[in-house]
């Protein structure tokens, strides 16, 4: 099908804005992209009106589908909190395809979200990048994209009213470093054996679930707010050679020089909220446009369910009233969510090849009164 008589912003790498176009979508997938009128049309296609096309948007951190409102414990699936060490868990064995959130982040035009789960244990488990169309998260899943870190607060007030380790950030950083150099030693113990015909190791399922993260195939997301939590998921990044994510970034705007110099990945967010507790007391809607500004690659998101996902055009528009351009509120939640998330091979800009994940609006999708036109999943219409 087409969608034709359009202004698109493709998102791609010149941010080119074709002022009247057209996309042509089949199987699924955009196969062509081109500025004036199509030579055909069909009835089944799609005319724009003058409509403004852009990516469908994407929410570069949540917990979609972990929990339910209103529901309580039965529902709360992102924090595993009997052992503080678990990267072998799976998020997708959690998503609920069927919570409400889903329909709700497709008609505020979010096509794809970064799932993650919570920030209670110091080593959570895998994150997972998803389509938010779809009755089976098998196929909804797009990329395991990482392993969730936290730093800082949650994991620390977790196991210390229990009186378990970790109580202090020593700890957890400790924490963190003997399971990253035991996986490492199982890595190499396992390549070893595979070279010498010998026995492998005994399998070890936390070691095995991190060797992706040591081979480069997987980012290491790390939960953190204050500053120098933020420099200690640097520091143990650069000591495993990992690449890495920084999520929420909470005090980023203190130390956005350094952190343009560590040409370090931030996911702000979520903006549309309160210092609600002793990490977050210098939380301001400026750190995203600070970041950007200083040559951070950043992303935002809501953090949902903190933030409900639906609010994360939002949230771009609340950072533009603190200082974002139009132009960086869009990549937040297009190109640059894409490309630290490690999906931007499959969707995030207009670009024949990648998946038809696309939103029209009639005024700028960032405005609180504005709601998408129609929006397409995959190459099928949803709204």
């Amino acid at each position: 099908m087409l969608i034709y008589n359009v202004k698109i912003y493709t998102q791609n790498e010149n941010r080119d804005i074709i002022q009247k176009g057209y996309v042509r979508i089949a199987d699924g997938l955009i196969s062509r992209v081109e500025s004036g009128e199509p030579d055909k049309v069909n009835p089944d296609d799609l005319n724009g009106e003058g409509l403004t096309l852009y990516p469908g948007f994407i929410d570069a951190h949540t917990h979609l589908g972990l929990t339910t409102n209103g529901v309580g414990a039965e529902s709360e699936d992102f924090n595993e909190e009997s052992e503080p060490v678990s990267p072998h868990l799976r998020v997708i064995d959690a998503v609920n395809p069927y919570d409400a959130s889903f329909r709700e982040a497709l008609n505020a035009g979010i096509t794809a979200a970064v799932i993650s789960p919570g920030s209670m244990n110091p080593i959570a488990g895998s994150v997972a990048a998803a389509a938010t169309y779809g009755k089976r998260i098998d196929k909804m899943l797009l990329r395991n994209v990482g392993i969730k870190f936290s730093l800082g607060e949650n994991p620390k007030m977790t196991y210390m009213s229990r009186d378990e380790s970790p109580c202090t950030r020593m700890a957890i950083s400790a924490m963190i470093r003997e399971t990253l150099a035991k996986a490492k030693r199982y890595m190499l113990d396992l390549e070893k054996a595979e070279e010498n015909g010998d026995d492998p190791p005994e399998y070890d399922i936390r070691s095995q679930s991190l060797i992706p993260l040591l081979k480069g195939e997987l980012k290491a997301h790390f939960h953190c707010h204050r500053a120098d939590d933020i420099f200690t998921a640097v520091r143990i990044a650069k000591e495993f050679g990992l690449g890495y994510v920084l999520i929420h970034c909470t005090e980023g705007h203190l130390i956005a020089d350094e952190l343009a110099q560590e040409k370090a990945d931030a996911v702000a967010g979520p903006i549309i909220c309160d210092a609600c507790k002793p990490e977050l007391a210098n939380i301001t809607p400026k750190n995203p446009a600070v970041l950007a500004a200083a040559g951070v690659r950043t992303a935002i998101c809501t953090d949902h369910s903190e933030t409900p996902i639906q609010y994360l055009p939002l949230t771009a528009g609340i950072c533009i009233k603190h200082g974002m351009t139009f132009s960086q509120a869009l990549d937040s939640i297009t190109v640059n969510a894409a490309q630290i998330a490690g999906i931007d091979d499959l969707t995030g800009s207009v670009q024949a090849g990648k998946r038809a994940d696309l939103v029209l609006f009639k005024g700028s999708p960032f405005e609180v009164t504005s709601s998408p036109s129609a929006v397409f999943c995959g190459g099928v219409r949803v709204v």
